[in-house]
């Protein structure tokens, strides 16, 4: 595995934010993974899960958020959040032109993420993983939050703890059977933290993505291999046509 730092301009506006993208052998996807409101890129939860995707073929880009950059203590504006996110993905797509490219994050980096998808449909990434989506807070059921999810064109990977403050299991549960493009995995005993006792809990994590990811590009390219076959299919016959009339 490869290592890099790295820094990515957002805006001239709002400056460059570090980053540090992990590269294995022969990746079969890039994924830009964004902190949450807490800490930073180099949280031992960002980097251990960055290296165990690494293991599994996964390639991470890691950044912070300018706040997070500038030492400031709130979380950026949506407005804010989503230009770090949009610029990690064109940084990602620059780095590894060739590999997939997947939107990841942790709490308020995974919700600043979907709502940059859900507002940008056209942005070319292959799906988004949650590593604990934050429904709510902390003793504050709701489903508010959720409502953007709506607009997300592209599949999404829910792994939650069914102890997690931020997410009533069941409400969580019924957020993602109304979205057709959801799957969750819950993910036994763990809270928002992703700790559950004596669990090693981020393997388990790791595990999830590479599966879900495979199984996301698999279906991919079944897709593109039907279309060929469709338009094969559609000028053979329209050659038997013209063969046919020149009889």
């Amino acid at each position: 595995m490869k290592s890099r730092s790295l820094k990515i301009s957002v805006s001239p506006e709002i400056g460059k934010v570090s980053a540090e993208y992990f590269l294995p052998d022969n990746p079969i996807a890039l994924m830009t993974l964004a902190h949450g409101a807490g800490a930073g890129m180099n949280h031992d939860f960002m980097i251990s899960i960055s290296k165990l995707l690494a293991e599994l073929g996964i390639a991470t880009l890691r950044f912070n958020f300018p706040f997070m950059e500038n030492k400031k203590g709130r979380p950026d504006s949506p407005a804010v959040a989503h230009k770090a996110i949009e610029a990690a993905i064109n940084q990602a797509q620059q780095l590894l032109p060739s590999v997939p490219v997947f939107a990841s994050g942790k709490s308020f980096g995974g919700r600043m993420s979907s709502q940059y998808l859900a507002t940008q449909p056209a942005t070319e990434v292959r799906g988004i993983i949650f590593y604990g989506f934050p429904l709510h807070q902390s003793g504050k059921p709701s489903i508010d939050r959720s409502e953007h999810l709506k607009e997300v064109k592209v599949p999404m990977l829910f792994l939650q703890g069914t102890r997690d403050e931020l997410a009533t299991f069941d409400l969580i549960k019924k957020v993602c059977s109304s979205l057709k493009l959801a799957t969750l995995i819950p993910i036994e005993g763990a809270n928002h933290a992703f700790k559950a006792g004596k669990q090693e809990i981020l393997p388990i994590l790791a595990k999830h993505t590479k599966e879900w990811i495979v199984e996301i590009l698999a279906k991919g390219t079944r897709h593109k291999a039907q279309g060929t076959r469709k338009v094969q299919g559609t000028r053979g016959k329209a050659q038997g046509r013209s063969k046919e009339k020149s009889k």
